[in-house]
C-alpha cells in the first residue's frame, strides 16, 4: 500500500462546511428547533414539490431535513473529503439505514468478525429474517474476504480499527478486491480512527460511517451518527432516512458541531496518551497482552503506520488471572470510570465479558474471541502521566 497518511486538519474542524456570514451575524450556528416548515403560498409549495425551489436549503418537514443538522452533515463531509454527508439519531441508526438501503432479499453481506456486537447482530440475526445471507471472516484477513465474495455479494462491512482488538484493514487492498468483484459496495466504520487519523474515502471506500457519539461530539453528552460518501449514495440513504425516521434532532446536531471544533486537539492528545498507556501495559507483568495498532507487537502495526496518522485513543489488554483479576483492576481505577462508550474527554474503562457480552457463557465468549480477562480503555484528555499512573496503580 502507498505510504500516505491523509487526515483532517484542525482548521477544517473549526471552519469547514460553514457557509459564509450567518443570519444575525452569529458566530455559532442557530438551533432550528422546529418540526415543520411554512410556505408563503400554494405556488411556492408547488415549486418546492416539483424540485424547482430556488432555495436549496428549503425543507418541508423535520423528518426530511433541518438547517442545523445540515450544517453538521456538511462539516463532517469536509473533514472526510466527501461529496456529501447525512446525520442520524445514533451510530447504529446510521449503519442500519445504510445496510437496509444497500441490500435486499437474496443478497449477501461480508462482515469481519472483530466488530461492534450490535453491528454483528444486525447482520447475523436481523438481516437473516429477511433472506439476506452473510459470511463472517477473521479480522483484517483479506484472503478470507476474497474467498467469501459471491456473485450475490452486495456489501462488505468493516471497521478500521476494529472493536475491541483494534485490527486495521488495508483499505486500499480491500477496495481493490471488492471493486474487482463488481457490484458490491464497501462501508467502513471509522469511528475509532476519526478523520484526523484516517480518511478511508481517499483509499477507495464507498461509504464511511461514524458513531459521532464518540470522538466527533467528544463529550459523552449526545447520541449521533453520520455517514459520508458520494452524492448519489448519500442521496439514496437520505430517501431511506425519510421513510425509516432515523433523524437527528437539531440540538444534538448543535452539540456535535461544537464538539467537532476541538476534534483535532482532542485526538492528538488521545493518540499520544494511548500510545504511552499501551507501551506501559505491554511491559507490565500483570498484563498478558496489550492491543494497540501502533505497538510493533500488534498484527496490524505495518498497516496502521502506513495509513493512519495516529493509533487512536482506545487500548485493549488482557489481565493475567482471568475475569476476577480483570475486575479487580477495573474496580481499582480512580480516574478511569466504568462505563460503556468511548471517545469522550473523560477516560472510560470496561470489561467486555461483563458489560458487552454479559449474557454469554465462557464457551460462547471463546467462540467470538473475547477473553474473560479482557479490558478496554478509552483514554480521555486528562494528563497522560495521571492516566498511566492510575492504570499501573490498579494493576498493582
Amino acid at each position: 500500500m502507498s505510504e500516505k497518511k491523509p487526515h483532517a486538519t484542525s482548521t477544517e474542524a473549526v471552519h469547514g462546511g460553514t457557509a459564509g456570514e450567518r443570519p444575525h451575524h452569529t458566530l455559532a450556528p442557530s438551533i432550528a428547533q422546529t418540526a415543520t416548515y411554512t410556505f408563503e403560498n400554494t405556488a411556492t409549495l408547488e415549486r418546492y414539490m416539483r424540485g424547482e425551489d430556488p432555495d436549496p436549503e428549503r425543507e418541508e418537514y423535520g423528518r426530511y431535513g433541518n438547517p442545523t443538522v445540515r450544517e453538521l452533515e456538511r462539516r463532517v463531509a469536509v473533514l472526510e473529503g466527501a461529496e456529501d454527508g447525512l446525520a442520524f439519531s445514533s451510530g447504529m441508526a446510521a449503519i442500519t439505514t445504510a445496510v437496509l438501503s444497500l441490500v435486499k432479499t437474496g443478497d449477501h453481506v461480508v462482515l469481519f468478525n472483530d466488530c461492534y456486537r450490535r453491528t454483528r447482530q444486525l447482520v447475523t440475526l436481523v438481516l437473516t429474517r429477511f433472506g439476506v445471507e452473510h459470511s463472517v471472516v477473521p479480522p483484517g484477513d483479506l484472503g478470507a474476504l476474497e474467498a467469501a465474495l459471491r456473485p450475490n455479494t452486495r456489501l462488505v462491512l468493516s471497521e478500521s480499527p476494529t472493536n475491541p482488538f483494534l485490527y486495521c484493514v488495508d483499505l486500499e487492498r480491500l477496495t481493490a478486491i471488492v471493486k474487482q468483484h463488481g457490484r458490491a459496495k464497501t462501508l467502513v466504520d471509522s469511528t475509532f480512527a476519526t478523520p484526523v487519523n484516517c480518511r478511508p474515502l481517499e483509499m477507495g471506500v464507498d461509504l464511511v460511517v461514524h458513531s459521532a457519539t464518540k470522538y466527533l461530539a467528544g463529550h459523552n453528552d449526545v447520541l449521533c451518527g453520520v455517514i459520508v460518501g458520494a452524492s448519489h449514495l448519500v442521496s439514496l440513504l437520505r430517501d431511506a432516512r425519510g421513510v425509516l425516521g432515523s433523524v437527528l434532532d437539531p440540538h444534538a446536531a448543535f452539540l456535535c458541531i461544537r464538539g467537532l471544533k476541538t476534534l483535532g486537539l482532542r485526538v492528538e492528545r488521545q493518540n499520544a496518551t494511548a500510545l504511552a498507556v499501551a507501551t506501559a501495559l505491554e511491559k507490565h507483568p500483570a498484563v498478558e497482552r496489550a492491543y494497540y495498532p501502533f505497538l510493533e507487537s500488534h498484527p496490524s502495526y505495518a498497516v496502521a503506520r502506513a495509513q493512519m496518522a495516529g493509533g487512536g485513543g482506545v487500548v485493549s489488554f488482557v489481565v493475567r488471572g482471568g475475569r476476577e483479576a480483570a475486575s479487580r483492576v477495573v474496580d481499582a481505577c480512580r480516574i478511569a470510570k466504568i462505563a460503556p462508550s468511548l471517545g469522550g474527554v473523560e477516560t472510560l474503562i470496561d470489561q467486555p465479558a461483563i458489560m458487552s457480552y454479559f449474557e454469554l457463557e465462557p464457551e460462547a465468549l471463546a467462540r467470538i474471541g473475547i477473553d474473560p480477562g479482557l479490558v478496554r480503555l478509552s483514554v480521555g484528555v486528562e494528563e497522560t502521566a495521571d492516566i498511566v499512573a492510575d492504570l499501573l496503580g490498579a494493576l498493582s
